[in-house]
């Protein structure tokens, strides 16, 4: 199940694939078949490469009603190609849409920006206004770092191109991380031209230049919080150590590393520190 979480998502700097290389230029997402009319608009829309507004509701009431009107108006204003789905809550045929996302007890209306690839970019419960929804456009690799935290994975930037000094290093230090049984499975890896402007504001939050002459790498948690950040040449052995270091007690941030563990014994407590 993916439960929706509203207002955070946006803060995670983590980011998704499992191979050090390009983006596939076929999505993967994780809508499967469905009888649900809202799964099946939402596959079409990933294999179009579309990013989906899902407006969730209960009762035609005014709330509802406005929300639509925004709904509307942000579908005409785009740039882009969208889709716009309404999934009244309710209807027996879009339970497995509702399952999916967790809005049973959520404040309705309410519309999530979904990507391509499946991850959640934005939620507004109640009310919102179309400049707020364009928000919901982001960059694959920041749609690939919401997924990434929505799927409590390890993730592992990789800031290269074939122009950029220490490329084979750095492509070697991801393959050799992977390699690594303890954390292969519960880590997701992506390569970020940094040429690539689309990408440039992305860069900047995880705090590389997109005008660095060098190879970056970035080693974040599962909650989005980085371990460990390399310039230049770097290796899996460094890399690993880094996670070791970090699982000798409370993962950084207070959250749970992967597969819930954190530090010798497991996770702490309700997945938190204790006080310092």
């Amino acid at each position: 199940m993916l439960h929706l979480k509203i207002g955070s998502l946006a803060a995670c700097i983590a980011v998704m694939f499992s191979t050090f290389a390009q983006a596939d230029p076929q999505p993967t997402h994780p809508w499967k078949s469905s009888n649900s009319p809202g799964l099946t608009a939402l596959s079409a829309a990933s294999e179009m490469r579309q990013f989906s507004y899902v407006l969730f509701w209960r009762n035609d009431n005014d709330a509802t009603q406005r929300m639509n009107a925004v709904l509307s108006e942000t579908k005409s204003q785009s740039d882009v190609p969208i889709n716009t789905i309404r999934v009244q809550v309710t209807d027996p045929s879009e339970s497995e849409t509702v399952e999916v996302f967790g809005v049973q007890r959520a404040p309705l209306p309410l519309i999530a920006a979904v990507a391509p690839n499946g991850a959640v970019t934005k939620a507004w419960p109640l009310k919102a206004t179309a400049e707020q929804l364009r928000a919901g456009i982001v960059s694959e690799g920041t749609a690939s770092c919401l997924k990434a935290m929505q799927d409590q994975k390890l993730s592992l930037v990789c800031v290269s191109n074939q122009q950029t000094p220490h490329h084979d290093e750095v492509r070697l230090a991801a393959n050799g991380f992977l390699a690594d049984q303890r954390f292969g499975a519960a880590t997701e890896v992506i390569t970020i031209d940094p040429a690539d402007q689309r990408e440039h504001a992305f860069l900047t939050s995880l705090k590389i230049s997109p005008t660095s002459h060098d190879s970056a790498m970035v080693l974040i948690s599962p909650a989005g919080q980085p371990i460990a950040k390399f310039t230049g040449a770097v290796t899996s052995a460094e890399l690993i150590a880094k996670v070791e270091s970090a699982q000798q007690g409370c993962c950084p941030g207070g959250q749970c590393g992967p597969n819930g563990q954190c530090g010798p014994g497991g996770c702490c407590p309700g997945g938190q520190c204790a006080p310092q």
